[in-house]
């Protein structure tokens, strides 16, 4: 594995790096467009990012901040972040022109970021979901105090696989006495949080989302899910599992781009756990749409979601329903420091 000597500045002066402004745009613009050619292949996105045009609007409208690297004078590589999660600096990507000398330049920029952002860092968290070839930073980065947790991407195909057959042959326990089985209805909020904020305040994932540690933070989250914030909210393909009329767990579902669902999150309250019941929520909310995507109404052609690498149980589910592991990377995060 290469390593960057991040320690020592670049004497030749060889780099340069800063936030991009309008008379960079024409330099910086094939390096972005060789970022688009390789993104859905070499960086694992689900859907094609950002036209040239509507990345420097949303760069203009602060919504996001790109720092560009020169590298002798010419534009060789960008990093992208943002600051829109209140307790969290979300780096988005890192990328290199024609894929060369990635550590080099990743570990130049990631170095200019760090100093760009310090005064934000001192309560916010660094999170990073290092996807596709950017994997090859991790031993790098890894000096700069970033810890990491592993992502398993799992998907459930609506053809072209026995996904369905092996949903089908699922053996599911029948609901106990005093559950049932309904959708989504916003009445349902407050009971969301509360369900959610218990089920992820010590999980893997409070450890990059520190949202998930408080009621307000996890009220946040929620919201963003169900205002299409994140991405379309299926409200009927959302699945709320009740105890004697009390909201006891939630399996939400959204779609990206008309044809990609995606499971944002899945919780049960812990006194409801080890009876099999996340089961139930989860096909439900599969069987709502396979029969959107077999009449028509909408063309959904897969479901993903994530889960960590070591929750086996989690895994588990997944698999008994048809889901099947596509790749996994390093979720990694900088914490703060006290």
């Amino acid at each position: 594995m290469q390593t960057y000597k991040y320690e020592n500045e670049d004497k030749n002066n060889k780099f340069e790096a800063r936030l991009l402004t309008k008379p960079d745009y024409k330099g910086f613009a094939p390096v972005y467009e060789d970022f688009r050619t390789r993104a859905l292949t070499q960086y694992c996105f689900e859907l094609e990012p950002l036209g040239f045009e509507d990345f420097l609007q949303a760069v203009e409208k602060k919504l996001i901040e790109c720092l560009i690297l020169f590298e002798n004078g010419i534009c060789a590589g960008f990093l992208v972040y943002t600051t829109s999660i209140s307790e969290a600096i979300e780096l988005n990507i890192i990328h290199s022109y024609k894929m060369e000398n990635m550590v080099e330049r990743g570990m130049y920029l990631i170095k200019k970021f760090l100093e760009i952002t310090k005064s934000d860092r001192i309560d916010k968290i660094v999170c990073y979901p290092m996807l596709g070839e950017q994997k090859e930073l991790i031993g790098n980065i890894a000096h700069f105090g970033f810890k990491f947790v592993g992502i398993a991407v799992l998907r459930f195909m609506m053809s072209g696989t026995n996904s369905r057959e092996i949903m089908n042959m699922a053996e599911l326990k029948p609901l106990p006495e005093g559950y049932k089985l309904c959708e989504w209805d916003d009445k349902y909020f407050e009971d969301a949080v509360e369900v959610v904020q218990e089920g992820f305040e010590t999980s893997a994932d409070a450890l990059f989302d520190p949202r998930f540690k408080t009621i307000e933070g996890t009220k946040d989250i929620v919201s963003k899910i169900v205002k299409d914030v994140y991405a379309k909210f299926l409200p009927e393909a959302t699945s709320v599992l009740l105890c004697n009329d009390k909201p006891a767990g939630f399996c939400f579902m959204n779609l990206t781009g008309g044809r990609i669902a995606n499971i944002p999150i899945v919780s049960l309250k812990k006194s409801h756990q080890g009876k099999g019941l996340s089961k139930h929520l989860l096909k439900k909310s599969i069987q709502k749409l396979i029969e959107w995507a077999d009449n028509g109404e909408k063309p959904i052609t897969e479901v993903n979601t994530t889960t960590e690498t070591n929750n086996f149980q989690a895994l588990y589910m997944y698999r008994d329903l048809g889901f099947k592991e596509d790749y996994n990377y390093p979720q990694s995060y900088l914490p703060i420091k006290n």
